[in-house]
């Protein structure tokens, strides 16, 4: 089987990123979206999803950080969907639990064509470093309508925000891990519609 691979690039007056995908990696990452904590965990989802991930991106950081985390989730999110292709013999589905310490994330998804995301977590403190920890659920959220799938991101407990998140991202990784491996039969498409939408 060839290897699944997709890239995307996106130019607005606010932000130009570049992301390339490989589903059949060895977790190699090369992001630099210039905001440090989001960076570490988008490097953490390449590495536990075991992808290969290429992001670039110039955004407008002087205003702050909202269109560059929520772009780079649309250009991710756009290059999984054509590395996906018509999602032909996947796993479809995804859950996965990481514990950090004193933190307990979940992370279960469907690549089923419908965008969706369920997102809670415990109060979060403002920022870790530079990232404005609201903006987390804006790039699940991005991700979810532009790849077409359903995420849900419980994190059950916990303290450290960073903690937090990070038990997130790793869940993301290996949730995203499960639900595209190749199950077997390569021209099964996994619904009963017999198409992904």
């Amino acid at each position: 089987m060839s290897l699944r691979t997709g890239e995307f690039t996106r130019a607005s007056a606010e932000t130009r990123i570049e992301a390339e995908v490989t589903l059949e990696g060895k977790g190699i990452s090369r992001i630099d979206t210039a905001i440090g904590f989001f960076d570490h965990m988008l490097e953490l989802f390449t590495m536990h999803g075991g992808f290969d991930i290429s992001i670039t991106c110039d955004g407008d950081l002087e205003v702050d950080g909202h269109h560059t985390v929520e772009d780079t989730g649309i250009v991710l999110g756009k290059a999984f969907d054509k590395a996906l292709g018509e999602r032909k013999g996947i796993a479809r589905y995804g859950t996965f639990f990481v514990p950090m310490d004193e933190s307990l994330a979940m992370v279960s998804i469907d690549i089923g064509g419908r965008p969706y995301l369920y997102y809670e977590t415990p109060e979060l403190t403002e920022k870790v470093g530079q990232f404005d920890t609201q903006l987390a659920e804006e790039f699940f959220r991005a991700f979810s309508n532009n790849c077409g799938i359903a995420i849900h991101v419980r994190v059950l407990y916990g303290r450290n925000t960073h903690h937090m998140l990070e038990a997130v991202f790793k869940a993301f990784g290996r949730a995203m891990k499960q639900a595209t491996a190749i199950e077997g039969d390569l021209k099964r498409i996994p619904s009963t519609k017999g198409i992904i939408d």
